[in-house]
């Protein structure tokens, strides 16, 4: 593809993403037409459709284009960095360690066996969204420095990355079953709902949040796009280059960990944005990473908005959760890759 192409499908890409934002904005369970949407974005509208728009829906358009882009963006260095096509924020086990850490202040600290038991009221006022998310991030950041360190001790190869993250992760699924089993039916509910990927808690300071940790560690991977490139060629010729292939693994992986581990812990887990996006702009695009990364950033964007437009549309008065719909894009991509002539090959 030529650079007058591939340029076309940039601008395209951003020109997706914009219309979407737009249609995402304007569509929900309130019913409002579009000139009420466009009174309420100028605030001289109804006073209630002023704060759906403002308060609720502007964030959570927000949080779709941050989380989309930083998802997929992870996605696509882990399966650089570890030569493994099937490679996505989950493989190393961060969102299972997120999962455990949200369930531990839910279960323990708010809504089940050492606070307020089946009492909902107490359980409202004890639960506190924040120190849930400052749990999940704890939790899976230590998940990804207790994996690294371990590939240090033994070996900094892909396949012993790949391998730790999903020992580990196992075991952050077990304990979270064994917190799950003891805890109350108040605060079982509350972990459960906590699992599903949900942008509607998103908000402005959420998102503002976010979209340090995604933009910082987006042009972190954009200065160092060279040296991805050159990796892509094999690991020795990389080194023959003057890349420092293991300190280059190292800190990308623990940058895309980071940007998952953060927007898990405020959004819920969503799924396979860190393996649909990356391929389809592989097959776009090619693997020049100075093109490939901010097009899957554009590409997750756009599919965590659709995926919720989508996931509002279905709700009947009230949203689906958005890790639902993505999961249920991601299945049929991931087997298509799996059984793939080429990954056959």
């Amino acid at each position: 593809m030529n650079v007058r192409k591939k340029r076309g499908v940039m601008i395209a890409l951003a020109a997706a993403v914009i219309l979407m934002a737009l249609v995402c904005l304007f569509i929900g369970s309130s019913h409002m037409s579009l000139g009420d949407c466009l009174r309420a974005l100028t605030k001289s509208g109804d006073p209630a459709a002023v704060r759906i728009i403002w308060n609720i829906r502007i964030p959570r358009v927000l949080a779709a284009v941050i989380a989309g882009a930083g998802l997929s963006v992870s996605g696509l260095m882990m399966q650089t960095t570890l030569n493994n096509s099937m490679a996505s924020p989950s493989t190393l086990g961060v969102s299972n360690a997120a999962v455990f850490g949200a369930n531990l202040s839910i279960i323990a600290f708010a809504g089940g066996f050492l606070s307020t038991g089946n009492n909902l009221q107490s359980y409202a006022v004890s639960a506190n969204p924040y120190a849930t998310s400052v749990m999940a991030f704890l939790f899976s950041t230590a998940s990804i420095l207790l994996i690294l360190a371990l590939c240090r001790i033994r070996a900094f190869s892909p396949n012993v990355v790949v391998l730790a993250g999903i020992a580990i992760g196992s075991v952050w699924t077990a304990a979270t079953t064994v917190l799950q089993f003891y805890a109350t039916d108040v605060g079982l509910s509350a972990a459960v709902i906590w699992s599903f990927g949900d942008l509607g808690r998103a908000t402005y300071r959420t998102d503002a949040i976010m979209f340090v940790a995604v933009a910082l560690s987006t042009v972190f991977f954009l200065l160092l796009s060279w040296h991805y490139n050159a990796l892509l060629s094999g690991e020795a010729t990389a080194k023959s280059m003057g890349v420092r292939v293991d300190g280059l693994r190292f800190a990308s992986l623990l940058l895309s960990s980071v940007i998952t581990a953060v927007c898990v812990s405020f959004l819920g887990v969503i799924g396979f944005v860190g393996i649909i996006c990356p391929h389809v702009v592989k097959k776009l695009l090619g693997q020049d990473h100075r093109l490939s990364i901010p097009a899957s950033a554009l590409c997750g964007s756009l599919l965590l908005l659709a995926a919720d437009t989508l996931s509002r549309s279905l709700g009947n008065g009230s949203a689906l959760p958005v890790g639902a719909i993505t999961s249920l894009l991601g299945a049929p991509f991931f087997i298509a890759i799996i059984f793939s002539k080429k990954e056959n090959g």
